[in-house]
């Protein structure tokens, strides 16, 4: 008996060809979809600026459909363009497919996606699917694995069951301590925040430059330059009522800020920012996550994810106080001229010159 070879996942429409309705239907049906993999945070990225949609729909012979939602950047002397599902500061992007992605429809997608002209194809997936992007990419000489970590709070059996068995007891203790200190909670999803939320984030610029021993002028120019104000502003109009910015009230004083993205199936926790001298004595930042776990509960999201966490001890110990996992995964980047490793070389030279420390 023979067993019939299904036929590799064909591209089947790329950028605006995609149908919207489609998109909407595919990230509603992945149960691992986040919401910068939506239709909207690429709308998001064209209105940024410098941008085009380059996302490639596909069908299988089986007859499933995935979505790789897709940007490219051109340089402004032409040539070469560099595809990007996500860019750097932009999120989680990979494969949207009802059910999730499989090995064998990631591995067609990279099949599809070396034969591109591009200089550079660069995929920072979702790190859930960690182990579909691993098995696919396994055996591939010209795609370069650079190992990565986030956390995740999984949120399965509601908010209940999360405070009392995830949340950990010393956590819930800090929480309890903010909610009789005073503090006001405020969350809005119109973009109105977005002013408070970027003057904190100013302030944590600075903070990190002085923890990071990085000088203050380098600091607030990477800062800017990656989170400028428009861009939040533009990611609220978007977004709508899928961003959230939270902030936390001190004595009628901005102290902390989180902006969470709720979209689909998964929350995400994409910045957040502090006065410390205020936020830390009353636990501001412990008070404003709780409050966003519980709504992504009260939505019916099954994972409250908090993002890259890197190498950072801190911050990896902050996340899992609230009971999220770490999570490795890797970016991939395909190559037709290996700059990769020398774009790095010269980052830690110049980290090594500046005695910059990773604190953050």
């Amino acid at each position: 008996m023979t067993t019939a070879i299904e036929r590799p996942a064909q591209r089947i429409a790329t950028g605006r060809e995609i149908p919207r309705s489609l998109w909407h239907q595919l990230h509603r049906t992945d149960p691992y979809a986040v919401p910068t993999q939506s239709a909207e945070w690429i709308d998001s990225l064209l209105a940024f600026g410098g941008y085009h949609d380059a996302s490639r729909l596909y069908t299988t012979g089986g007859g499933r459909t995935a979505l790789l939602p897709l940007v490219r950047r051109s340089f402004p002397t032409g040539g070469a363009t560099i595809l990007q599902s996500m860019p750097s500061s932009w999120g989680f992007g990979g494969l949207v497919a009802p059910n999730g992605a499989s090995p064998r429809l990631v591995t067609d997608i990279l099949d599809d996606l070396e034969r591109s002209p591009a200089l550079r194809v660069r995929i920072r997936p979702n790190p859930l699917q960690a182990d579909v992007w691993s098995a696919a990419t396994a055996g591939r000489n010209n795609v370069t694995v650079i190992p990565a970590r986030a956390h995740v709070l999984d949120l399965e059996g509601g908010f209940e069951k999360v405070w009392a068995q995830r949340i950990t007891g010393p956590t819930r203790s800090a929480v309890r301590r903010a909610e009789k200190s005073g503090i006001v909670i405020e969350s809005d999803n119109t973009g109105r925040l977005v002013p408070v939320f970027y003057e904190l984030l100013l302030r944590s610029f600075d903070r990190w430059a002085r923890q990071q021993h990085e000088y203050l002028w380098l600091a607030r120019f990477r800062g800017r330059h990656r989170d400028p104000q428009a861009k939040f502003r533009i990611i609220a109009d978007r977004l709508g009522p899928r961003c959230r910015i939270s902030v936390a009230w001190v004595e009628g004083r901005p102290a902390a800020a989180i902006l969470v993205l709720q979209d689909g199936a998964n929350a995400h926790y994409t910045r957040g920012a502090m006065d410390k001298d205020l936020a830390s004595p009353v636990r501001a930042n412990f008070l404003l996550h709780r409050t966003a776990i519980e709504e992504a509960c009260r939505a019916g999201c099954r994972s409250y994810h908090m993002g890259e966490s890197g190498t950072s001890q801190s911050l990896s110990r902050f996340k899992e106080r609230f009971g999220a996992v770490p999570v490795d995964y890797a970016e991939y980047w395909i190559e037709r001229v290996p700059v990769h490793r020398a774009d790095r070389a010269l980052r830690r030279q110049v980290k090594r010159v500046i005695g910059f420390v990773d604190a953050h």
